[in-house]
């Protein structure tokens, strides 16, 4: 009390209690990055910052936090050994000498560790972020000392996301050659604005549901010039990286926003999919009562064979305490689901996209909206109730807490082997089409499936090293 005397105004207690914070913890822990550091009103754009090498090839929250990032990065690749085994078998051919990737994924230290495979493989990779709200600040930091060109900070607004995608891409005397990506922003882009570029890259690796269905959306219009592999449906992303990391992160993200006791508490999870089936697991282990929605015979006959009630979101949407969307899809809570709420009722996204809860239409004069504490908001009706919404309706668990690290590396080692194979594929094994890992072998050729097989076997045996490890 006596220290905070000393500074009776507002900037200097604000001051006083950052510098306390950074004296007394001598690093940064991955919570660093899932707090609010908007006291920081300079924006990154608008900074000068310089790594060790004087490289300014990039722009981070603060260069600074490197050492930090580093430290996170080292303790992700203990638990990665899949990928580190593949990095460590393959970095002597060089497989990917030649390779411009161009990257948009979350921009964590597990993706850190891909990236840093990637450029032992012999790539050079520029690098922005798949949501405004999960990028560690000092991983960035890291990579970017490195000599990774990395465009990403915690907190961007719509226009530095769109800016920091055009950065990777628009570079004079570098041409990117592969996509790696998450969610479908990036290629979009490149598509759109820079389609010269767009018929030159040699393959797009796509890991997320919402990026699929844009990619078969481009194809089914024959616009889609390049081969595309699909990654969301392969098996070791389906059934490792979509069950089992929601299952584990979907409740960290849920106590750390909002400190909910799930006991009793009755939720609605929209989409029963291998996302849906891994949050409804941990939400029924606590004891919470789990409806669900779904459209899809097949997914709605395993929700209620596994002991769940299939229900319509209307049918529910008064009385149950949580909504979770879980789809990829779009406008699945909307504006008229939002109003018949109670109050009260936490609403939060799973899927990649940022569009299945319709937060636009809360934008509006009549409703107020209130910052509780970071990624948590309170939206207001003029009769007093209110709605917890949850990162603004993005992705929850990368959004507000973290996700884990074994499971990442099964869907790393799937990524970096389809980007080698699709690179290093003669001309001629792959059409201007998306294909899928063996998940769905039968919709394949003979020959096709071969080729993916091989794949499969790659993905399989590293795995196997990894287990055995």
């Amino acid at each position: 009390m006596q220290e905070f005397t000393k500074f009776p105004t507002k900037t200097g207690r604000r001051s006083l209690s950052r510098s306390i914070s950074q004296s007394s913890t001598d690093s940064y822990s991955s919570a660093a990055s899932y707090t609010d550091s908007s006291d920081d009103e300079v924006s990154p754009r608008e900074k000068q910052q310089t790594n060790s090498k004087g490289s300014s090839n990039f722009c981070v929250k603060n260069i600074k936090q490197a050492e930090f990032g580093r430290r996170e990065i080292e303790i992700a690749e203990q638990d990665m050994s899949a990928l580190i085994s593949l990095r460590k078998r393959a970095q002597g051919e060089k497989p990917l000498a030649g390779a411009k990737i161009v990257g948009c994924t979350h921009i964590t230290a597990q993706t850190a560790v891909l990236i840093e495979t990637l450029c032992a493989l012999g790539a050079q990779c520029r690098w922005s972020a798949c949501n405004i709200y999960s990028t560690q600040n000092e991983v960035a930091a890291a990579l970017a000392e490195a000599g990774v060109a990395v465009f990403a900070w915690k907190g961007e607004s719509e226009d530095d996301f769109w800016w920091c995608i055009d950065r990777c891409v628009n570079m004079d005397g570098w041409q990117a050659n592969m996509i790696l990506d998450d969610g479908g922003d990036l290629t979009h882009w490149v598509y759109k604005k820079y389609p010269n570029v767009f018929k030159k890259i040699r393959g797009i690796v796509e890991e997320s549901v919402t990026g699929v269905h844009r990619l078969y959306q481009l194809s089914k219009a024959g616009k889609l010039c390049v081969p595309a592999m699909n990654v969301n449906d392969s098996v070791t992303k389906q059934k490792f990286d979509n069950l089992y990391c929601c299952r584990e992160s979907i409740l960290d993200g849920l106590k750390r926003t909002t400190d909910v006791m799930f006991g009793g508490k009755q939720v609605v999870v929209c989409g029963y999919g291998e996302v849906g089936k891994g949050c409804c697991a941990a939400l029924k282990a606590l004891g919470a009562i789990v409806y669900i929605t779904e459209i899809d015979p097949i997914c709605a006959l395993q929700a209620c064979m596994d002991g769940f009630r299939v229900v319509k979101l209307n049918e529910v949407i008064r009385q149950v305490d949580v909504v979770i969307t879980c789809t990829g899809n779009k406008n699945v809570v909307t504006r008229e689901h939002l109003d018949r709420m109670k109050n009260s009722c936490i609403v939060c996204n799973m899927g990649h996209s940022n569009t299945e809860i319709d937060v636009t239409s809360l934008r509006t004069p009549e409703l107020t909206w209130e910052r509780v504490r970071s990624q948590v908001d309170h939206v207001i009706w003029p009769d007093g109730k209110r709605v917890v919404l949850l990162a603004e309706g993005r992705l929850l668990n990368l959004s507000c807490s973290t996700v884990p690290t074994f499971v990442l590396s099964i869907t790393a080692t799937t990524q970096a082997l389809a980007l080698i194979e699709l690179y290093n594929a003669p001309e001629g094994r792959y059409k201007q089409d998306v294909y899928l890992l063996p998940k769905k072998m039968g919709e394949t050729s003979p020959r096709e499936s071969r080729i993916l097989k091989e794949i499969f076997f790659k993905i399989t045996f590293i795995f196997f090293l990894f287990l055995s490890s």
